[in-house]
């Protein structure tokens, strides 16, 4: 049967990669396709469809803030890492969003995301406090908004129409989403924040994460793609938060991790072998526990250490406040590792 061109590989195409269980009973059913890539770029496990477009969704901002750095913006540090972030809206977060503005010259009414109450209590408390209200800056992509800005200033863009497919940085976003993932970009839609959003492959999406993650090693690589792969585990709290899954895999492994709205999930360790993962319910819970898993199976990441990471990142299954279940592998994830 040929591919629907509007939509995502199907149920009858993907496979059983988590469950949860409560008090011994089977609960829900995550079903999904996931691919583990070499460092060379060979497929290593490949389960359910894994060449059918996905829209990557926010797994996508490290490649976007690599557009905006090509395009001649300055970032440096926690802002690179920033710029690639679906943060929680700390005060951190808000205060380095804040300084990419001012450095751009820019006010914060010019970011086209929309406001919004930050996941962060803490943040949120000190909004409510002050009347202040909700923000664009604690918005969850307020820091690869505000560098599109700054580079509508470097460049002497128009800063109104940033965010349209035919807009000079959105043009460089899709080469260079086109030139890591490996292929073309199947369809363009409009994220959940208004910017454009990709559709490819879970192997592209694969691909993709292989080489910004080996670029700091690598010094035929582009030195702005380096700068982010190392930014974002120099500065993982502001990747995410702190507590945050794709923040605690950063801190303790080491290797680069990105969530995307939807059910997706993209990781690479710093040789270059990559996980990219995508629930067809939507759902990111078991997202980590199956990216970290293949990565673990194929030999990529310490299993000791995968195992100290996952208590802290999946989430129980409670019953009044205490464990009654869990959420594990399904048989073609769990088998892999026998």
């Amino acid at each position: 049967m040929p591919h629907n061109p509007h939509a995502t590989f199907t149920v009858d195409s993907a496979v059983e990669l988590a469950v949860v269980e409560r008090s011994g009973f089977v609960e829900s059913r995550h079903i999904g396709s996931a691919v583990v890539l070499a460092a060379d770029g060979t497929v290593v496990t490949e389960l359910g469809d894994v060449a059918t477009p996905i829209y990557a969704r926010s797994a996508l901002k490290p490649l976007q803030a690599l557009a905006s750095m090509q395009s001649g913006v300055p970032l440096r540090g926690a802002q690179v890492a920033l710029a690639c972030a679906s943060h929680v809206g700390s005060l951190d977060h808000m205060d380095v969003v804040e300084g990419m503005l001012k450095a751009a010259g820019v006010r914060e009414d010019q970011l086209q995301c929309p406001v919004a109450w930050p996941q962060d209590e803490t943040a949120r408390n000190w909004l409510v406090r002050s009347e202040r209200g909700k923000s664009k800056l604690a918005f969850n992509c307020s820091g690869k908004h505000a560098a599109f800005l700054w580079a509508c200033t470097e460049n002497g863009w128009d800063t109104h129409s940033y965010l349209e497919p035919n807009h000079p940085l959105q043009q460089r976003v899709r080469s260079v989403i086109e030139e890591y993932a490996g292929e073309q970009i199947a369809h363009l839609g409009i994220d959940g924040c208004g910017a454009p959003v990709a559709a490819i492959s879970l192997t592209g999406l694969a691909r993709a994460f292989s080489l910004l993650a080996k670029a700091p090693g690598d010094r035929n690589s582009n030195a702005r793609a380096a700068t982010i792969a190392t930014s974002m585990l120099d500065y993982p709290w502001a990747v995410q938060g702190s507590g945050e899954a794709n923040t605690i895999v950063m801190d303790e492994l080491e290797i680069i991790a990105k969530i995307g709205a939807e059910g997706v999930l993209v990781m690479a360790t710093p040789q270059g072998v990559s996980v990219a993962v995508k629930m067809l319910d939507g759902n990111l819970r078991a997202t980590s526990l199956v990216g970290l898993t293949l990565l673990a199976a194929a030999g990529a990441v310490d299993i000791p250490g995968v195992s100290s990471v996952l208590e802290k990142v999946v989430e129980p299954v409670l019953g009044g406040g205490r464990p009654v279940g869990k959420i594990r592998l399904g048989p073609a994830v769990s088998a892999l590792l026998d």
